[in-house]
């Protein structure tokens, strides 16, 4: 007798799955056509507000292009529906923040209709070899047998050897269909594209395993040191009794290994980069393949994220639980439980006793924030009487002595040397000649920052002359500065530039 009833069961099971029963629902085209629309990989949640005011435009523009069976009710219906149906999550950002995401079923449902879309032969050279070697690799990994593993690596030691020699003694490299090309950028998206709904799905196992906590913590029946003991027994479990939770620790294992990751890094742009992607892929495949590697950083990020919730709900109860406090509310509980069963032994049955739901509201006028600071109101100490310390009366000139370097007055006695007919031969000389107030040390900068922006100046860092200067107070003090020449003399010389300033001249030039 067939087994017949039994595979009815089983179908039936798998026909009422949320992902079948996506497909096979009555607006499934467009429900599925807004999905891939609004949920990239880029945009893996959207937030609520925006999705249904996208949705609402979506059926608009369906509309004005002329389609008449589209699903009724708003943007905010229809995602509550589309929640309800198990093909939409919401939750809420750590900044508050209420965002949709598609479900695993509704992943998996748009990559059957992707895998729909893309044209690939059903049977080919590329996938009897995917299927040959992917059998030689288990087998590789998996057999018992000690010989037989050594056997098989020197078989493929020895053929990657002879095709190697045959390369460097210059053998023909060998050419590959473009069928064959197409298979292989078809499956290799279609793995790609799987990678999304097996994150969502321990995504899922965890905000299962969350719920199940609080329903634990909520409920008098378990103790909090048992539910924290199933929560370590189940997460050490969650990653290797799933097909998911095994996907994750590989995906993991991948990121812990650079050089892994550099190599598949390296193998997507030698693919991405061979003369038949062009014609074969489009700009989608493209940018698809390209970001392999963040789409499998973003999905552990949202595992590891969500994994985080579920410590932290713990460790939020481990940390507010107060033991004492429900200690006392089951105590009061209970002798209000004696004193209501006291009370109906002699209470008739219409005697009622008024009792408030809430509490009697306390009218405070105004509540103090902050207590009377006598310190607050105390005036600041009083100032103490320095007259005495009051220095003598500094006039203007006897400010602007103890100032900067007097730049007009240093730049005027510069275009004065040049353009009389005495020669100037340093900049030291010329100082020597100044004026009293012009031959402070500070000066000194004056005239060299002077110079350096006028062209017709050279300075000889291997002499220094001596620079007699004199300060305010009278006192005098001599400064060695390194000597500073004029190239040539004239009125027309030198000239004040910040920008485009002509080199200056060598010495042989000079000479």
């Amino acid at each position: 007798m067939s087994d017949v009833v039994g595979e009815l069961a089983r179908v039936t099971g798998a026909f009422d799955q949320p992902t079948l029963t996506l497909l096979y629902k009555g607006h499934a085209r467009v429900v599925i056509a807004i999905f891939r629309n609004a949920f990239t990989r880029d945009h893996r949640t959207i937030p609520a507000a925006r999705l249904h005011a996208q949705v609402d435009t979506y059926l608009d523009q369906l509309r004005i292009a002329g389609f008449t069976d589209l699903p009724a009710g708003s943007g905010r219906d229809l995602c509550l529906r589309w929640m309800r149906g198990q093909w939409l999550v919401r939750s809420v950002e750590d900044d508050g923040t209420e965002v949709y995401t598609l479900t695993s079923h509704a992943q998996d449902a748009l990559n059957l209709v992707t895998s729909l879309t893309r044209e690939r032969a059903s049977l080919s050279e590329h996938r009897i070899a995917t299927i040959i070697n992917a059998v030689r690799r288990f087998n590789t990994e998996v057999n018992p047998d000690r010989g037989a593993r050594v056997d098989i690596f020197n078989s493929e030691i020895a053929r990657l050897t002879r095709e190697r020699d045959r390369l460097l003694e210059g053998g023909d490299l060998p050419q590959v269909s473009a069928d064959y090309m197409l298979e292989g950028y078809g499956e290799l998206l279609q793995l790609v594209a799987a990678l999304p709904s097996d994150f969502a799905r321990v995504e899922e196992a965890f905000t299962a395993l969350r719920a199940q906590i609080l329903s634990s913590f909520r409920s008098e029946d378990r103790h909090a040191g048992d539910v924290i003991d199933d929560y370590l027994r189940r997460t050490d479990s969650l990653m290797t009794a799933t097909a998911e939770g095994r996907a994750f620790e590989g995906a993991f294992t991948l990121l812990r290994d650079d050089e892994l990751l550099l190599q598949l890094r390296e193998d997507l742009s030698a693919l991405l980069s061979h003369p038949m992607a062009e014609d074969i892929l489009n700009d989608t495949d493209r940018r698809d393949l390209r970001g392999t590697v963040g789409l499998i950083r973003r999905g552990i990020d949202a595992v590891l994220a969500q994994r985080n919730r579920v410590t932290a709900t713990l460790r939020e109860y481990i940390q507010t639980h107060n033991t004492v406090r429900d200690r006392e509310l089951d105590s009061t509980l209970r002798q209000l439980d004696a004193e209501l069963v006291r009370w109906m032994t002699s209470a008739g049955p219409r005697t009622s006793v008024p009792l408030p739901l809430l509490p009697a509201r306390v009218d405070v006028h105004h509540l103090r924030e902050r207590f009377h600071n006598p310190d607050d109101e105390a005036g600041p100490p009083p100032l103490r009487d320095v007259t005495t310390q009051r220095p003598d009366g500094l006039s203007l000139a006897d400010l602007l002595a103890q100032g900067g370097p007097s730049l007009d007055q240093l730049r005027a006695a510069v275009h004065q040397a040049l353009a009389s007919d005495e020669p100037l031969t340093s900049l030291g000389r010329l100082f020597d000649t100044l004026d009293a107030p012009l031959r402070r040390p500070v000066e000194i900068f004056g005239l060299l920052h002077l110079t350096t922006n006028m062209d017709g100046f050279v300075r000889d860092e291997d002499h220094r002359e001596v620079y007699r200067t004199l300060r305010p107070d009278g006192s005098r003090r001599d400064l060695a500065v390194p000597v500073i020449e004029p190239v040539s003399h004239g009125p027309d010389s030198p000239r004040d530039t910040a920008n485009d300033r002509p080199g200056r001249p060598t010495r042989s030039e000079l000479a």
